[in-house]
C-alpha cells in the first residue's frame, strides 16, 4: 500500500488526477454560483407549470 502511495507522488498520473478534481470542484462552483443566482426566475418558472397542471382534467 505504502508503494502504491509512493508510485503515485512520483508518477504523472497522480497530477492529473489532481487537476481533474480542481476542474470538478471549479465547475461545482459556477453550477452553485449559476442556481443561487437564477434560484428564484426557476422557482417561478416551476410554480407557473405546477398551476397549469392542476387545471389539466384527466378523463378517468
Amino acid at each position: 500500500m505504502l508503494k502504491k502511495m509512493k508510485s503515485l507522488v512520483v508518477q504523472e498520473e497522480g497530477q492529473a488526477l489532481t487537476e481533474y478534481g480542481l476542474i470538478i470542484g471549479l465547475v461545482a462552483i459556477a453550477c452553485i454560483t449559476a442556481m443561487v443566482t437564477l434560484g428564484s426566475e426557476i422557482s417561478g418558472v416551476l410554480g407557473k407549470i405546477g398551476n397549469g397542471l392542476k387545471k389539466v382534467v384527466v378523463p378517468s
